[in-house]
């Protein structure tokens, strides 16, 4: 596996794909993140990529691992990532 590409050589990327400006290309990258976090609790969808969620989950009982003590996990809402059919087939069918 190579290195992750970092927000910089994205919005480089992006830049010179698209002639535009480093600047505009990372104010470009941080509005979308933007958007994603303000619309989240509707489901935000990044076509061809996947969609953010959020899913409610159950109260439950657990195990402390270092004790084996029982404790009680409060029901909590979290955030999910369900990647798009179309990436998973993109992705995993370069063999």
């Amino acid at each position: 596996m190579g290195k992750t590409m970092t927000k910089s050589q994205i919005a480089a990327h992006i830049a010179s794909k698209f002639d535009l400006k480093k600047k505009v290309a990372v104010t470009l990258l941080e509005e979308i993140a933007s958007l994603a976090y303000r619309e989240a609790k509707n489901s935000f969808t990044l076509p061809g990529i996947g969609k953010l969620v959020l899913v409610d989950r159950k109260a439950r009982i657990g195990r402390n691992p270092a004790t084996g003590e029982q404790i009680q996990i409060p029901a909590k809402t979290v955030v999910k990532f369900r990647v798009a059919k179309a990436a998973k087939e993109a992705i995993l069918s370069k063999k």
